[in-house]
């Protein structure tokens, strides 16, 4: 195990990437054990409020990414510095997604259907992070042979199929897929050949006027949807804590 962490998270580099990593998923995992205890009411934490005002942990969030940032940019890529400060950006990273969802709304969603957003947002996070630790680049760069990435051209024409790849599966109302084809290109095939979401830009264009394509997208995802909506409220569940509406409703 030390032989391979020094070849290839070491050696390469990548030390700081995974010490950020561990620390923002860890950070975010500890943060929702917190959160739900402070919302049971038990244990010895409790919300933090300035002036009547709630202090919401996205604040000191920004405050460690902006010097998490600022120091791995001061100290270089290596270094001992350069991993401390890796460790400061991972714990405001996750500070400030595990509340994604209250920038996004710019309202208090935490514990509502809204507030699953933020486990979304960390949940690929993290899976993107790991896709870098193992050497995965964007666009599919990492596959080409050497003598492929010395040719300028083909480098500029490779990135640019893919980034095209990528915008096409995301016209198509397919964020996940898009963003996740970045790195694996593949992914960006799937997804261009499935039918688009219903409500997507793709629909809205090509769809109009194609009503047996429009009725099968809408079909396909409702049985997606409805396939994956189990799965995926177990494991926002396990991760972010049930809503308040599934208290309620669990309580009456």
């Amino acid at each position: 195990m030390g032989e391979w962490l020094q070849r290839n998270i070491v050696e390469p580099g990548k030390l700081p990437l995974l010490l950020a990593l561990t620390a923002f998923v860890l950070t975010f995992l500890i943060t929702r054990v917190i959160t739900r205890m402070i919302r049971a009411g038990k244990g010895p934490f409790g919300n933090i409020s300035s002036g009547g005002v709630h202090i919401h942990h996205v604040v000191p969030g920004v405050v460690l990414i902006v010097a998490g940032g600022f120091g791995a940019v001061a100290s270089g890529a290596r270094g001992f510095g350069s991993g401390v400060f890796a460790v400061v950006f991972g714990i405001g990273a996750g500070l400030v997604l595990d509340e994604f969802a209250l920038i996004l709304h710019l309202d208090d969603v935490y514990w509502t259907e809204a507030g699953r957003k933020s486990v979304e947002a960390v949940v690929l996070t993290a899976a993107l992070g790991g896709l870098l630790l193992v050497g995965s680049a964007p666009f599919g760069v990492n596959d080409m042979s050497d003598a492929e990435l010395q040719d300028r051209g083909t480098v500029l024409a490779t990135v640019a199929v893919n980034f095209l790849l990528s915008m096409a599966v995301l016209f198509k109302g397919k964020i996940k897929m898009a963003v996740f084809s970045v790195f694996i290109p593949f992914i960006g095939l799937v997804g261009l050949v499935r039918l688009a979401r219903p409500g997507s830009p793709w629909a809205r264009r090509f769809y109009r006027r194609r009503p047996r394509a429009r009725a099968r997208a809408i079909l396909r995802a409702y049985r997606h949807d409805r396939r994956w909506v189990g799965p995926g409220r177990v494991l926002g569940d396990w991760l972010g804590g049930k809503t308040d509406a599934e208290l309620s409703r669990k309580g009456a």
